[in-house]
């Protein structure tokens, strides 16, 4: 009985001590616990197989490790599927054709696919599960390349996040001028409205993993302004006629066009934060994350596949960057299109922001109480609400939508998606890896280099060309 006893005792308080973990309650001297948002600084991981713990490369201040691998799914796919997707018939098609629009689509799905599994597949690296894309790359380089890889990733976020709060104001410039032609309502003014907007849902989601329901109304959202570009345009290509698909401009404006459309393809499926998004799994992780890449790249490509070709034949070489500008159809309709274009886009502007606010919360927040206690609230009303103004500025100083789109792809997607994956890879895999798979990585590694250089000259050259034609704070 007394062996049971202290049985049944240990089990109780083995119970307890892992519930208590699971929750961080660490004692502070005011009585206070820490929220139970931190998770544990050791956690199950696809080693768990192996009887393994890997530790976690940092402490965070956010939830992780809790997704099913659909949730995980659809957070890719919302990035994948948003507003951005009524412009690229207008910034890759416009500038490729047909046929190598519709190749380069699928291609750099592919190689987006592969790229992004063999990150996937990095998570775990030298014992720790490394849940931030800056801690993998100092894990495996030093300190250097910490830093620099934070920096490339913060340029392709906040590029990102920019684009998002044009994208917003955008679509609710157009949803005033269906009612109104009076011009009162100009795009600065939509986009500080946005950037509010933005703010104030920021403020409400504390961490990643909270999105939740959100990301049903998101696919909701992302399914009703594609379903309706998609029949608007295919009822305008039907009754239209024969439309130009040759590609615009003079050879050496081609060439420049045609590279900027490459970075857009880049831009298209990919995150620059796989990590941590990857950090939100469930385990086993990389399995749980191949299953989720999966999805994104068969049935969460196809809405744009969808209304990127149908845009295209509709309008051909007249094909706005904003696709909505083009279609014609009832103003309510259209009008919710537009809505819909501006509701998703503040939800998937939270995505992209995550990383920055893990950042933030996890070094200066307070840690204590729940999320929603009110100096926790304050603290994000004032630091998120912060980085959006900036952004808000920004956006509203140079609302050069396809610019962001392509300069974005060549300085942070190909070096943090292309180049660091596949030499990561090497470096981590280097003593298991024949000559030929060695040599293909290498010719990954060179390849994108070469691209992301030539494709930041085209955007810079674009950027020049649009601000020398408008002024900042354009209404355009």
């Amino acid at each position: 009985m007394d062996v049971k006893a202290a049985s049944a005792s240990s089990s109780s308080c083995a119970t307890q001590e892992a519930e208590d973990l699971l929750h961080l309650r660490l004692p502070f001297d005011d009585g206070h616990e820490r929220a139970p948002l931190l998770l544990p600084t050791k956690i199950m991981d696809a080693a768990d197989e192996k009887g393994e713990r890997p530790d976690l490369s940092e402490d965070t201040a956010h939830q992780i490790s809790v997704d099913p691998w659909y949730q995980v799914g659809f957070v890719l796919i919302t990035g994948v599927n948003s507003a951005y997707v009524l412009g690229y018939s207008g910034s890759i098609m416009v500038p490729l054709g047909w046929i190598a629009g519709t190749c380069g689509l699928l291609l750099a799905a592919a190689i987006s696919m592969y790229a992004n599994a063999l990150l996937a597949r990095l998570h775990e690296v030298g014992g720790k599960r490394h849940i931030r894309y800056r801690d993998l790359a100092g894990h495996i380089y030093g300190r250097k390349m910490y830093a620099l890889t934070w920096a490339l990733q913060y340029v392709n976020l906040f590029m990102i996040n920019t684009g998002f709060i044009i994208l917003a104001g955008q679509a609710l410039k157009a949803t005033y001028a269906l009612f109104r032609d009076d011009g009162a309502l100009k795009l600065p003014y939509c986009i500080a409205i946005s950037g509010f907007i933005c703010a104030l849902f920021a403020f409400g989601i504390p961490y990643l993993s909270a999105l939740r329901v959100w990301l049903g109304f998101s696919t909701l959202f992302s399914l009703i302004y594609i379903v309706i570009a998609f029949v608007l345009s295919m009822r305008d290509g039907i009754t239209a006629p024969a439309r130009d698909y040759s590609i615009p401009g003079s050879r050496g404006t081609r060439i420049f066009t045609t590279i900027g459309a490459v970075a857009d393809l880049v831009f298209a499926y990919n995150t620059g934060m796989l990590p941590e998004i990857q950090a939100t799994i469930r385990p086993p992780v990389v399995k749980n994350m191949e299953k989720a890449l999966w999805f994104q790249f068969t049935a969460g490509s196809l809405p744009l596949y969808a209304v990127t070709f149908m845009g295209y034949w509709a309008y051909g070489n007249s094909t706005s960057s904003y696709l909505l500008n083009n279609v014609k159809g009832p103003v309510w309709i259209k009008a919710t299109a537009n809505l819909s274009a501006f509701l998703q886009t503040v939800i998937a502007l939270h995505i992209f922001a995550s990383p920055m606010y893990e950042f933030l919360d996890t070094k200066y927040g307070s840690g204590r109480g729940g999320p929603f206690a009110f100096h926790n609230v304050m603290f994000r009303v004032l630091v998120r609400g912060g980085y959006l103004t900036v952004n808000t500025l920004v956006a509203a100083v140079l609302p050069f939508l396809g610019d962001f789109m392509s300069l974005t792809g060549a300085l942070s997607t190909f070096p943090l998606t292309f180049v660091l994956a596949n030499h990561m890879y090497l470096m981590v895999k280097r003593h298991k890896l024949s000559a030929i798979q060695k040599s293909w990585h290498w010719l990954n590694v060179i390849g994108f280099s070469g691209l992301a250089v030539a494709a930041a000259v085209a955007a810079i050259r674009l950027i020049m060309l649009d601000s020398s034609t408008y002024h900042f704070f354009a209404d355009l």
